[in-house]
C-alpha cells in the first residue's frame, strides 16, 4: 500500500510529499532530475505525459498528476490527517478558494519566470515577459499575506494550505530572493518557519530546502 511521488527537490513535489509525510502515509520519492530535463525522459513520459512534476502513483497504480490534484487526493485518502477543515464547512470552502487561487494565479507565472522562452523568442521579450509575471506572482502572495488569519493560514489549524503556500516563498530564483528577503511577507515567513518545525514536515523541508 505505498504510494511513489516523482519530482525533484526543490519543486512543487515538496507540496505533495509534505502531505503525505502529514497524513502518516507510507511512501517512496522517485528523483526526476529538471536540471537533466529527466521529465522529459521516455520512462517519466509514461508516467505523465505532460512532462510536469510532480506525479503521484497510488497504491492500485493509478496515476495523480497537478499538485493541487495531489494535495487534495491525499487529504481525502487521510481524513484523519485533518488536512482540510471539515467538508460542508465555511472553513473548508474557504480552503478551496485559496489553494485553487495558488493554482490558478501563481503557478502559471512560475513558469513563465522560470521558462520564458516557452512562450515568446529569447532576448529582450523573454526577459520583459519574465519580469511581468515574476511581479504578477509578487502581487498574488502580497494579497494572500493580507489574507493570512495567523498563526496559520486558516487561523488556530493547520491545513494543507500552509503546506501548499509555504512552498512559494522557498522558490528563491523565481520569486527573486532580495524580494523575499526584504520584509513584504511576514506572515508567510513566520507561517513557513512554524511548518518547517511540524514533526512530520521538518524532515521532508530539510531534504527540499536545506541548500537554501
Amino acid at each position: 500500500m505505498t504510494y511513489t511521488i516523482y519530482g525533484d527537490l526543490g519543486s512543487g513535489a515538496f507540496s505533495s510529499e509534505a502531505v503525505l509525510a502529514e497524513a502518516g502515509a507510507p511512501y517512496t520519492f522517485e528523483l526526476v532530475a529538471l536540471d537533466k530535463n529527466a521529465q522529459k525522459a521516455p520512462e517519466f513520459l509514461k508516467v505523465n505525459p505532460s512532462g510536469k512534476v510532480p506525479a503521484l502513483r497510488l497504491p492500485d497504480g493509478a496515476i495523480v498528476t497537478e499538485s493541487l490534484a495531489i494535495v487534495l487526493a491525499v487529504a481525502d485518502r487521510f481524513p484523519a490527517a485533518k488536512l482540510l477543515p471539515d467538508a460542508g464547512s465555511a472553513k473548508r470552502a474557504e480552503a478551496y478558494r485559496w489553494l485553487a487561487y495558488m493554482a490558478g494565479e501563481i503557478y502559471p507565472m512560475v513558469e513563465i519566470v522560470d521558462f520564458p522562452e516557452r512562450f515568446v523568442p529569447a532576448g529582450i521579450e523573454a526577459d520583459t515577459l519574465r519580469a511581468k509575471a515574476r511581479s504578477r506572482a509578487r502581487e498574488n502572495l502580497l494579497l494572500i499575506e493580507r489574507a493570512i488569519e495567523g498563526p496559520w493560514f486558516l487561523g488556530q489549524d493547520f491545513s494543507a494550505l500552509d503546506i501548499y503556500v509555504a512552498m512559494f516563498t522557498r522558490w528563491r530564483g523565481t520569486m527573486g530572493r532580495d524580494w523575499l528577503e526584504g520584509g513584504h511577507i511576514p506572515k508567510l515567513h513566520a507561517l513557513g518557519e512554524k511548518l518547517s518545525q511540524r514533526e512530520r514536515v521538518a524532515p521532508v523541508w530539510q531534504r527540499h530546502f536545506k541548500r537554501d
